[in-house]
């Protein structure tokens, strides 16, 4: 069995084809499907219906939704929350895997999926403007805390992927940013290069608070994260690639998509 992935892009989206790769090289079934289309029930390009319902999983991938003229992912939820709501409310209820990567983590936060403190779906966080004042685009290395119980992440203690973000710094209350150490929502944190959490600039691109690059929600189906695992879909990708190779070390496969293989091998149970 093959889940199927609805991949869902809007105006701005630039990550979606990535996005359906990397689910498809792991054994999914990924479609790129619009927004208007989930709303309208129709997908002209197909000519058949669509619904939410249809898919197993649901991702939302980087990129610039609606240009991000009032705030990262801020247009992109007030369509998702007006139009909808109740077939969210619907998939989430059904214990089916979120996925949000950049763009995608942005949008999760502010519609309130992110971190769902007490269940409770509004906004507790935001990602904002990067400490640095600029758009940052580089390789960062990323731990795990301790083991979270994200079913996206198993597995994964560490690992380096891409950033391309110009708004990735996470904010919460001192009091909330606690409580999702406490338990174990803090899914990955910036790390230098020994591998030990950072809020020091460049290890840690944008001054995320407490160095979160990436949460989940108290069930662990629902994961956000800044970093592009989906461009690290091949060996070949990584930054240090040829050294790698060099050394014997590089690895059969991009290591981004073991997070993809994760949410695949959860439906399949």
């Amino acid at each position: 069995m093959k889940p199927k992935v609805c991949v869902l892009r809007t105006d701005g989206t630039n990550c979606d084809r990535e996005t359906k790769y990397a689910f498809n090289e792991v054994g999914g079934d990924a479609e790129i499907v619009h927004l208007n289309s989930i709303i309208k029930g129709y997908d002209p390009a197909e000519n058949r219906q669509v619904s939410l319902d249809q898919f197993d999983i649901l991702a939302i991938p980087g990129g610039f939704s609606y240009g991000d003229y009032i705030g990262s992912g801020k247009i992109f939820v007030v369509d998702l929350k007006h139009f909808l709501e109740d077939k969210i409310n619907d998939f989430i209820d059904k214990r089916k895997p979120v996925i949000g990567i950049c763009n995608g983590f942005q949008v999760l936060v502010k519609y309130g999926l992110l971190p769902r403190v007490n269940g409770e779906i509004k906004q507790t966080t935001t990602l904002t403007y990067n400490d640095s004042g600029r758009f940052e685009c580089r390789w960062v290395k990323l731990v795990q805390p301790r083991e979270s119980k994200c079913i996206w992440t198993k597995g994964i203690s560490s690992i380096d992927l891409p950033v391309a973000h110009g708004e990735g710094k996470f904010v919460a209350p001192p009091d909330l940013i606690q409580r999702l150490f406490d338990e174990d929502q803090v899914v990955f944190q910036y790390a230098n290069s020994s591998g030990i959490a950072t809020t020091n600039y460049p290890d840690n691109p944008n001054g995320s608070i407490q160095a979160i690059a990436g949460i989940c929600d108290p069930t662990g189906l629902i994961f956000g994260l800044m970093p592009h695992p989906e461009r690290y879909n091949r060996p070949m990708n990584h930054r240090l690639a040829t050294l790698q190779k060099i050394k014997g070390t590089l690895p059969d496969h991009g290591l981004g998509l073991d997070i993809f293989r994760n949410g695949v091998d959860y439906c399949r149970g």
